[in-house]
């Protein structure tokens, strides 16, 4: 018997953040190990009218061809993914890592190189997207990895993701559309301005020491989207691609990419392309990412996170992006519909805090401002009605 919270993941999902409807072409895709999350969103397809299909994903093929498949091999894209993803209404794309850290030991331009070559793929996918052709809905399905990474029994974890997607609540559709409307003021604000500043002082404590924030990024003319449960789930934030980025970012949460965890990341900004980029740990990897492609070193992203009943860090970006009082950029690919036009086979979040030791104990805390004017300070929204307020 599955558990019951996947029925109730399952109708949010489909009936929510898809909107699935009568005649959609609706594809799944995740690990094998997730079925029982497969099933109860094929059901819940299949009341709303639409026609699933499931196409299975392997971290242990994934591993494979990194490892003994020929350079000509790695740039080869599947013409049957492009075809489902060119045709599909809907795409539903379950994460569920058996390891985390499966390609820890991959060599990082080989793993660049693979990814570099779906580029193509990953920008249909965002074109499409903005067309609004298609639908896309990314979600955590819990395992032990992921629970082992945030150092949490896979019982605990389990309640920690539900209680994120507010599945928890009588009505969880009820709630994210209250925290729609909270993000929509937020965006209603930030769509007048034209420049954002994120501030945070130097740190000589914790677990590496840095020079602070003084980041300054050009938004005049963009389009920011509210997401408060749609592509993401659960969700959080509201974002957009900016036109140009300046200055110094010290990011206080280590990040994990494709199997590899980097610490005391560093990156230094002019013209919106990264100049200098350093970590304490994986400086070799940071490196092989940012130079996979021309739109690498390009920022595609800058968001605000807003789920405040999201507190803590855990070792993974699908949901350290989204907590409350922390801001992320994303190097790489940036959104259509927000008016970036960076394409790159990246699509990377980096997430840093502002809340006072909401980071590690002694962790200074920051401001955003929107055109001179601070409406963030130390991880809190400073307007009535919005997000945490």
């Amino acid at each position: 018997m599955r558990d019951p919270r996947l029925d109730s993941l399952a109708k949010v999902l489909v009936g929510y953040c898809a909107a699935v409807k009568k005649g959609d072409l609706v594809t799944i895709v995740g690990e094998p190990a997730c079925m029982p999350a497969v099933g109860a969103l094929f059901e819940q397809v299949l009341h709303a009218g639409g026609h699933p299909s499931f196409h299975p994903r392997s971290e242990a093929l994934q591993e494979i061809v990194l490892r003994h498949g020929s350079e000509e091999q790695l740039r080869h894209v599947c013409p049957f993914e492009e075809f489902r993803l060119s045709r599909c209404d809907v795409l539903m794309v379950l994460r569920h890592q058996e390891n985390s850290k499966f390609l820890g030991r991959v060599d990082p331009a080989r793993a660049a190189m693979a990814q570099a070559a779906r580029r193509g793929l990953f920008s249909m996918s965002l074109r499409r997207a903005a067309a609004k052709e298609l639908r896309y809905v990314l979600t955590e399905i819990p395992g032990n990895a992921a629970a082992q990474d945030a150092e949490m029994s896979l019982t605990d974890y389990e309640d920690w993701v539900y209680r994120a997607g507010m599945l928890h609540l009588p009505d969880p559709v009820a709630a994210w559309r209250e925290l729609h409307a909270s993000q929509q003021r937020v965006v209603e604000y930030l769509s007048g301005k034209s420049v954002l500043r994120f501030r945070s002082p130097a740190c000589d404590r914790g677990p590496w020491r840095h020079e602070g924030t003084d980041l300054t990024v050009d938004v005049c003319g963009r389009t920011w989207i509210n997401c408060g449960g749609g592509e993401n789930f659960p969700d959080g934030e509201v974002f957009t691609g900016p036109r140009g980025v300046d200055g110094v970012v010290n990011f206080t949460f280590p990040s994990v990419y494709r199997g590899r965890q980097m610490e005391g990341i560093r990156l230094k900004f002019r013209g919106g392309r990264v100049v200098e980029a350093s970590a304490t740990k994986n400086e070799e990897f940071l490196i092989a990412l940012i130079d996979q492609d021309e739109g690498a070193r390009g920022v595609g992203e800058i968001a605000i996170g807003t789920n405040y009943e999201i507190r803590e860090y855990i070792n993974n970006t699908m949901f350290d992006e989204k907590i409350g009082g922390t801001f992320h950029l994303a190097l790489g690919a940036g959104f259509p519909e927000t008016g970036s036009t960076n394409e790159s086979g990246l699509h990377w979040d980096i997430v840093s805090d502002l809340r006072p030791g909401g980071a590690f104990p002694g962790s200074p805390g920051g401001t955003i401002e929107a055109d001179g004017e601070v409406f963030h300070k130390d991880g809190k929204f400073l307007f009535g009605g919005w997000p945490g307020v």
